[in-house]
């Protein structure tokens, strides 16, 4: 193949790949930083409206936007991670794995603050306060990149 690679062109030049590499990270990025605080303000609405017995709740895209949302999310943290070629299982990456647990259990408070199960309204207050910390060390997390457990195994 002589040296050709799948991700550059036969005329580009290696300052030129790298300026795109670049510009779609930072696109990327900013989509990533937006998806995230939709995600956030959708959590706290979405709670209030439950609390308040709102008819907001019954409407069909507040139970599809969340969803739509959250999917790009997924999309560009993954993209994130392939963009930048960080690993969570390597030793610089372990903020990241701490970050995609603590995304897991947000998840699943999330789950129990805005699901449709007969729960006590506390339980549903603890989750959602849970939830949002979780939101908050993953703020950290990422904006740190220190490690807040595996730092210290």
């Amino acid at each position: 193949m002589n040296g050709f690679h799948w991700d550059v062109a036969p005329h580009e030049t290696e300052r030129t790949r790298r300026k795109r590499v670049m510009y779609t990270y930072i696109a990327v990025k900013y989509i990533h930083f937006a998806t995230i605080w939709i995600t956030i303000t959708l959590l706290v609405l979405r709670f209030y409206w439950r609390w308040q017995a709102h008819p907001m709740l019954s409407k069909r895209w507040v139970r599809i936007v969340p969803h739509l949302n959250d999917t790009l999310l997924l999309i560009t943290g993954i993209s994130l991670i392939f963009i930048t070629g960080i690993s969570p299982f390597s030793p610089y990456g372990s903020w990241l794995l701490e970050k995609l647990a603590i995304v897991v259990v947000y998840i699943l408070l999330g789950f129990v603050a805005l699901g449709n199960g007969a729960r006590r309204e506390k339980i549903r207050w603890l989750a959602f306060i849970c939830g949002v910390t979780c939101f908050y060390v993953i703020y950290r997390l990422a904006t740190t990149k220190h490690p807040l457990l595996t730092g210290f195994l």
